[in-house]
């Protein structure tokens, strides 16, 4: 089933709000998919994604080449599983730099916001997947329910999302 509302974004908002760290994953120079913990800013979900990160980094190079990504959000005790499809878009914006930025960042960037290796990094979301279920103990449960009774178990909810 594919959705495509307001009630869509805030659906996926509600999903990955919370989770402290995402997998960034990117194409490299060579074509492969590499993917690598971000820090989750502490903005709410509006079909933008926003990360901060090095501008000498091979993920922050491979953004300049493709800058097509995925970003995977997982909250396995609740059972709930998101990717986001987008763009990215490098980012050079003081403004929004002091918007996202925490002292967490100084342990990366030493000289703090003045840090000249700090990149912006803005992920326009194109679309997303969820997998939404009871947790893992119900999922359990479902699991062994439709074994014994031949049954295809309800492992919860999957929607497909046009952004």
């Amino acid at each position: 089933m594919t959705q495509t509302n307001t009630d869509s974004v805030k659906k996926i908002a509600s999903l990955i709000n919370g989770v402290k760290f995402a997998m960034l994953t990117v194409q490299t120079e060579k074509g492969h998919l590499h993917g690598h913990p971000m820090t989750t800013q502490d903005v709410e979900f509006d079909g933008d994604i926003w990360f901060i990160g090095g501008k000498d980094t091979a993920q922050v190079a491979a953004m300049r080449l493709h800058p097509q990504v995925n970003v995977s959000y997982s909250h396995p005790d609740k059972g709930v599983y998101v990717s986001v499809n987008g763009t990215a878009q490098l980012v050079e914006d003081r403004a929004k730099l002091d918007e996202l930025w925490s002292d967490f960042y100084k342990a990366y960037f030493p000289q703090g916001k003045e840090d000249p290796n700090i990149q912006l990094i803005h992920i326009a979301a194109n679309g997303a997947e969820y997998w939404e279920s009871d947790g893992k103990v119900r999922s359990l449960i479902s699991l062994a329910k439709g074994l014994i009774k031949g049954e295809q178990p309800h492992q919860g909810e999957n929607e497909t999302i046009k952004l």
